[in-house]
C-alpha cells in the first residue's frame, strides 16, 4: 500500500486531527467534523486510522543496531513521582566521555518514535536519553487513543519535575562530559522551551512546534535555541511573534526555521503529516545546532 501524505487529506481534516491529537475534540466530534470531506470509501473514520502512527514507517536506526548501545533505565524524581524510567542509548565504541542529550517525547509518552530518534542521536556521537512521563501510569501502553487519554490524567507540575530530572539525570551520567542539549517535539517542544527558562546548565535548547514558555520567564534563557516551526500549524505559531518580540528584547541567542506547507509533526515519520524534505533538513539544522554548541 503506497504511503498517504498529508497532501492526500483536506487541510481542514488535518486541523481537526491537530485538535483531536491535543484534546480539544473527542472522537465523535472530529468524525462528525472530518464527515463533510469524506469522498467514497474514504469515510471520516478511516481518514482518523489512516492519520494514526503506523511505527513500522519509523524506524531509522535498529534497536539491535551495532553501531549502538541501548537500554531502558529507571531514574530518580524526588520532586515529582519517585522513581521513574526512561530509554538510553549511546554510540557502542565511545571513547571518553560524551555530551549528552535528553529527548522529550510528544504528549502520549515514550512511544517507539521516539525510543528511534534516542538512536538517531547515539549514531551521532551522543549520550542520548529520553525519560518516559507515563511512567507513573505503567508507561507508553501500545495505543496512542489509550496514551493520549492517560496522559492527560497526569499532574502537570508532577510531570514537569519529573522530566526535569531526567534531563538532570543524564547530564550527570557517569558516561556524560557534563554537557547537556535538549530537543523535543510538539508537547516535547514546549517543555524544551521551558527547560530553556529553567536550566541555566543547558547549552542548546532545540523545539519543534512546541508552545512558547511565559513572556515573564523569558529572560532567564541562558541556552541558544533552535527553534521550528510547521508553516501550516496555525495554533502554535499564533503564538511566535510575542515569543520573538521577547527574545529579542531580552537579548537572546536564537534561529527560527519556517518549514513552509508543512503541519505540526512534519518530523515524526509514523504518521501522513510527515513531510520527509521539511524533516530531513531540519535534523540535520538540529545536528549541526548540537555539534557547535553542546559538543563544542
Amino acid at each position: 500500500m503506497e504511503r498517504l501524505k498529508a497532501s492526500d487529506f483536506p487541510q481542514e481534516v488535518l486541523k481537526l486531527f491537530d485538535g483531536y491529537v491535543h484534546g480539544m475534540l473527542d472522537r465523535r466530534e472530529f468524525i462528525d467534523g472530518a464527515a463533510k470531506y469524506a469522498v467514497g470509501g474514504f469515510t471520516a473514520a478511516a481518514m482518523l486510522e489512516a492519520l494514526r502512527p503506523n511505527y513500522a514507517l519509523a524506524q531509522q536506526v535498529a534497536k539491535n543496531d551495532a553501531r549502538i548501545k541501548t537500554e531502558s533505565v529507571s531514574y530518580s524524581s524526588p520532586l515529582g513521582s519517585g522513581t521513574m524510567k526512561g530509554y538510553l542509548a549511546r554510540p557502542a565504541n565511545a571513547k571518553g566521555k560524551l555530551p549528552a542529550i535528553v529527548v522529550i517525547h510528544e504528549n502520549r509518552g515514550m512511544n517507539p518514535y521516539t525510543e528511534d530518534v534516542v538512536r538517531r542521536l547515539a549514531v551521532a556521537g551522543y549520550l542520548a536519553f529520553s525519560p518516559d512521563a507515563l511512567t507513573p501510569l505503567g508507561g507508553y501502553p501500545g495505543e496512542e487513543e489509550k496514551a493520549l487519554k492517560l496522559f492527560a490524567t497526569l499532574d502537570p507540575v508532577a510531570r514537569l519535575n519529573d522530566l526535569v530530572a531526567g534531563a538532570y539525570w543524564v547530564k550527570d551520567h557517569a558516561e556524560s562530559n557534563g554537557r547537556l542539549g535538549a530537543v523535543g517535539f510538539c508537547f516535547g517542544g514546549g517543555i524544551c522551551n521551558i527547560f530553556a527558562t529553567r536550566m541555566p546548565e543547558l547549552r542548546a535548547s532545540v523545539p519543534y512546534y512546541g508552545a512558547q514558555p511565559s513572556a515573564a520567564d523569558i529572560a532567564n534563557i541562558k541556552a541558544p535555541l533552535q527553534i521550528h516551526y510547521a508553516g501550516l500549524d496555525e495554533r502554535i505559531n499564533a503564538g511566535w511573534p510575542a515569543f520573538e518580540k521577547a527574545l529579542k528584547a531580552n537579548n537572546k541567542q536564537f534561529e527560527m526555521h519556517m518549514y513552509d506547507k508543512t503541519n505540526h509533526g512534519f518530523h515524526n515519520d509514523t504518521t501522513p503529516r510527515y513531510d520527509e524534505a521539511a524533516a530531513k533538513l531540519s535534523w540535520q539544522r538540529t545536528l549541526d545546532f548540537f555539534a557547535k554548541h553542546v559538543r563544542g
